[in-house]
């Protein structure tokens, strides 16, 4: 902050214009994605508003990163794709990533199958991992028990 004649604070040019630039990436690198998985789900700018039920007009501002959706916006847009809007949300800054699983990235960005598809695979996925979880630590408790004095 830099103090004006008057001796308040004044938030200076330069954290401004790097809030905005950071903003401007975060609308670029959501619009980038939306488009990415538009293209991937082989529907026109036109197709995905009339499902997701946001303009065209503004649809097309947040592909070319001149817009940054709000989370409702997000979701309407993943509904349309058909994918999890937890990917978008994560994407536009507004959730923390979870732990990094290749396999459920994959699954929730993959427009071939619904959302129920998905969770369901998800949920299977996370199953067998909890259970290999388990299995390593019941293990781990039995060796460690072997080896006591």
């Amino acid at each position: 902050m830099v103090p004006d004649e008057k001796g308040t604070a004044k938030v200076s040019n330069k954290v401004s214009v790097a809030a905005t630039d950071m903003a401007s990436d975060i609308a670029s690198d959501i619009g980038s994605l939306i488009r990415d998985l538009r293209e991937n789900a082989q529907f026109s700018v036109r197709q995905l508003a009339k499902r997701s039920g946001v303009s065209n007009p503004y649809l097309s501002q947040v592909e070319r990163g001149l817009r940054k959706p709000s989370a409702d916006v997000l979701n309407q847009i993943a509904k349309g794709l058909r994918v999890s809007a937890e990917v978008l949300y994560v994407r536009a800054g507004i959730l923390e990533p979870g732990e990094k699983s290749r396999v459920h990235d994959a699954i929730i960005t993959d427009a071939a199958i619904t959302e129920r598809q998905k969770q369901v695979l998800i949920d299977v996925y996370t199953s067998f991992t909890q259970q290999n979880e388990t299995l390593t630590q019941e293990k781990a408790t039995r060796e460690e028990g072997t080896h006591s004095p």
